[in-house]
């Protein structure tokens, strides 16, 4: 209701100004339009008609268009270059044709400051390109079909203005730029965060962190009033609550105030901390609830499970360096550009993929021993004593309730992701394209929260003295700590929440 789609896309045509100056770009910023606007080319018929020469000839970009001005509500700025190329006969696109740029980026906050420069680099990008028709002199003036190129991408949006300079350097010696067809113009697509989106986003951070923060306290005080040590699913279920608190605190604030351009790898290892450690939380939930398991309560059980987890976390970390990291330096830099970075960021992904199926032939397999055992135990319920067997219905129908809501929970973040990739990935496709609700961004954030907040309320352990009639000469030396953390045993101030619900399936 509140806020506007996540993000917006804007296109924008660059203008071809003309620079005859022997020093380029160590002088003078060139402005496409403006009251100091450059010297402009309609096309390179005119530049060869008055002699002209490619290396004179700049490709000006002014980021926002006119009147309008940036805003750091934006958050970051992505960019994808889109090469018109006309098919000429004696001027023909090679196959695995490169481009090299030669690009610069500057800013300023008044029209009438001078231009400051960010960044300015030499990069090289690979052409992927087709041509429908058979090349013939007939076809000759028709379009190359070519792919989206990476460009460029910023993790704050600092500043009001911003100008980008792109120059095609030829070197017929040294074969810079021959053979790339003929380029008749530059566009591009220029990706940013909605500020309204910004503000919904901000304020449920701003609101959630206290709410998590103050269950946790309590939670950890809840612990910490039991006589015994607490037990591996308790401390598992506390980290991932701070994992969520990580997630949560809204240091974005910051980037409001302060040209914070590492805030995107920031998020990228915040986001990637919290599904390590969820993804860990399941199978130490999935084992904890074995029953008859002889391995409980040791991290060190579940090493080969959580192991995969680890080695997939540390690959995308890596990836994620090589890429934003890298972009933290030079904003031009793609690790897809280069065949090295391609196989190198493929190699990464494949390693985490394949950890990633390996962690869910765990799980599953680690569901159904759980509900096999379960069966098992329902079956024997009614010859039991009467605490264990609360115990064992409390621990039944909780196992349930939150495998269910699990399930629900992985299944919308698995279609978020593939959403969100898709919506991020939309140009590469071309046709493609997904309008996703700012509703759902939010919707998955709050639900991952809600799921944290009702698994720390139901495995709170009860700080209150049981009866005497429970005591452990009934159900077992090692079960008191089991009915401590399950708290489906009445106590002498009455049955608690969950207790009432399990009598009462039970019952039915």
């Amino acid at each position: 209701l509140a806020a506007p789609s996540p993000t917006t896309a804007v296109p924008y045509m660059s203008v071809k100004c003309i620079d005859i100056r022997k020093n380029h770009h160590k002088t003078k910023w060139l402005m496409p339009w403006g009251p100091n606007h450059c010297e402009k080319l309609k096309d390179f018929d005119e530049a060869v008609s008055r002699q002209i020469e490619a290396n004179d000839i700049v490709f000006a970009v002014h980021i926002p268009l006119p009147r309008k001005e940036m805003s750091p509500w934006f958050q970051f700025m992505l960019f994808i270059m889109q090469l018109d190329i006309a098919f000429k006969m004696d001027n023909d696109l090679k196959e695995n044709a490169e481009i090299t740029l030669d690009v610069s980026l500057a800013y300023r906050d008044d029209v009438f400051d001078d231009w400051e420069e960010i960044a300015h680099a030499i990069e090289i990008r690979k052409l992927k390109c087709t041509f429908g028709s058979p090349k013939t002199l007939e076809s000759e003036g028709r379009h190359y079909d070519c792919d989206f190129l990476p460009f460029m991408e910023i993790g704050s949006v600092a500043h009001k203005y911003y100008l980008i300079n792109i120059r095609l350097p030829v070197n017929e010696r040294k074969g810079i730029n021959v053979g790339i067809g003929e380029i008749k113009d530059i566009r591009l697509v220029g990706i940013h965060q909605n500020g309204g989106f910004t503000k919904v986003w901000f304020a449920m951070k701003t609101f959630l962190t206290p709410s998590i923060l103050i269950i946790m306290v309590w939670y950890w005080r809840r612990i910490t009033l039991m006589t015994r040590a607490p037990v591996l699913l308790e401390k598992v279920i506390f980290a991932l609550g701070i994992s969520m608190t990580f997630i949560n605190i809204p240091v974005e604030w910051f980037s409001i105030g302060f040209d914070w351009t590492w805030m995107l790898l920031f998020g990228d290892i915040r986001q990637g901390i919290f599904y390590a450690m969820l993804l860990s939380f399941w199978i130490i939930f999935c084992g904890e609830h074995m029953m008859d398991q002889n391995e409980r309560n040791r991290l060190s059980g579940y090493w080969k499970q959580v192991g995969p987890i680890a080695v997939g976390s540390f690959c995308l970390f890596i990836f994620d360096m090589c890429e934003r990291g890298v972009q933290l330096k030079n904003p031009f830099f793609s690790i897809w550009t280069t065949e090295v970075g391609t196989e190198l960021a493929m190699a990464f992904i494949i390693v985490a993929g394949i950890c990633l199926c390996l962690y869910f032939l765990f799980l599953c397999f680690m569901v159904f021993q759980v509900f096999r055992n379960i069966s098992g135990k329902q079956s024997s319920l009614p010859a039991m004593s009467k605490a264990r067997r609360l115990h064992y219905e409390g621990l039944i129908f909780r196992f349930k309730f939150l495998m269910l809501i699990t399930l629900a929970c992985a299944a919308m973040t698995v279609i978020f992701f593939i959403v969100s990739q898709v919506t991020e990935g939309h140009w590469k496709w071309g046709d493609i394209t997904i309008q996703v609700n700012s509703a759902f961004f939010t919707g998955i954030y709050g639900m991952w929260n809600l799921y944290v907040f009702a698994l720390m309320f139901l495995y709170a352990p009860s700080h209150k003295n049981y009866g005497e009639d429970q005591s452990n000469g009934d159900l077992g030396v090692n079960s008191g700590e089991e009915l401590q953390l399950t708290t489906t045993i009445t106590h002498v101030d009455g049955p608690t929440e969950v207790y009432k619900l399990a009598r009462k399936e039970a019952q039915e």
